[in-house]
């Protein structure tokens, strides 16, 4: 045998060693989703519980901290017997406010107005609103007149019905008379612009991007390969559009334009529930589809101010109490690398089945 030959053998075994290991990293990948999945699915019940955090003394630790650093001993000894005089004597004050209010029956005023925080760090599917919707019961159950919401909104969008819920759980916020307020650090798109649009004044980062107020589904189709390699596809429905357009399927030209009615339709609810939250806005101009920065969105009339959360925040803090309010489940170190791993799959079905299926915004 020659040398050529002998090369030529160990690189096919070299080859096919490589293909081998491929093939068992893929399929061990496979089982992990499968595993994962089940385990997810055990445990998507299980309940959680609300986590509170006091920004408002983690602001003011943070502050001391440096200012620590910064002055010497006297004079913050000085200054602190200062905040303590002041607070102790606008303590005795509010509470000679809430006798005053007990006695009139009026508890609206039992305590100083409060700034919740909440975020919103929404996927494609808008899992999250499970969450939103338990801190929006809990912040109900306790608000009085003053108290605000500011919500902390990230998401570049997703299906239509699962960001319609979110923006309604917004929306029992409004209809309690608590005011809203939304700031968008990173983006607020499509879904999330449908979420922003709900509240009383809407915050963005100069180079946040807002707006996409559009409608987009997309599919593939492989009749073209099935048919190819002499693939038959069988699909029953009963109904002349239970199904329109189909990955394996011939796609029809009246398919294509029902599906494209079905898209327009959504277009124009989103355009009518943008406009009932933000009458002044231009429609034509802004429900292009298209995004813009902050600045931009400001121009245009998309956002009302230009800043970022933290500002907003750090403002507050100086003139009341704010506590950020989070729905949490714990989980074990299992379930959640089970919930990771999931979401993975999760996200990767979305994106390559549910597109072509569900509208997206």
């Amino acid at each position: 045998m020659s040398k050529n030959e002998d090369s030529t053998l160990d690189f096919l075994f070299d080859y096919g060693l490589f293909l081998a290991k491929i093939a068992t990293v893929v399929i061990a990948f496979i089982a992990i989703l499968v595993v994962a999945k089940t385990v997810k699915g055990h445990h998507g019940n299980q309940k959680g519980e609300l986590e509170v955090t006091d920004l408002t003394e983690q602001y003011k630790h943070t502050v001391h901290q440096l200012e620590s650093h910064l002055f010497d001993k006297p004079l913050l000894k000085a200054r602190d017997k200062a905040e303590k005089k002041a607070d102790k004597e606008k303590h005795k004050a509010r509470q000679n406010e809430v006798k005053q209010a007990a006695k009139q029956g009026d508890l609206s005023h039992s305590r100083e107005p409060r700034l919740f925080v909440l975020d919103f760090h929404g996927s494609i599917d808008a899992r999250e609103v499970a969450s939103l919707r338990e801190e929006v019961t809990a912040i109900l159950a306790v608000a009085m007149e003053g108290d605000e919401v500011l919500l902390r909104l990230e998401t570049g969008g997703g299906m239509v019905h699962g960001y319609g819920l979110a923006s309604s759980q917004l929306d029992r916020l409004k209809a309690a008379g608590i005011k809203l307020t939304i700031s968008v650090d990173k983006v607020a798109a499509s879904g999330g612009y449908m979420m922003a649009c709900v509240a009383d004044k809407i915050i963005s980062a100069p180079f946040a991007v807002v707006g996409s107020i559009g409608v987009i589904a997309q599919l593939p189709n492989f009749n073209k390969v099935l048919k190819k390699n002499d693939i038959e596809f069988e699909q029953i429905t009963a109904g002349e559009f239970k199904r329109t357009l189909t990955m394996f399927g011939e796609n029809t030209d009246k398919a294509r334009e029902k599906f494209q009615s079905e898209i327009e339709e959504t277009h124009g609810l989103f355009k009518a529930f943008v406009s009932e939250h933000r009458p002044e806005l231009d429609l034509v101009k802004v429900a292009t589809g298209e995004h813009w920065f902050g600045k931009q969105a400001l121009e245009l009339g998309l956002v009302d101010e230009i800043g970022t959360s933290d500002d907003y925040i750090s403002r507050s803090c100086q003139e009341r109490e704010v506590l950020q309010v989070r729905y949490v489940q714990r989980k074990k170190l299992a379930e959640k690398l089970a919930g990771a791993t999931g979401d993975a799959a999760d996200n990767l079905l979305l994106k390559w089945i549910s597109r072509g299926q569900r509208p997206i915004v």
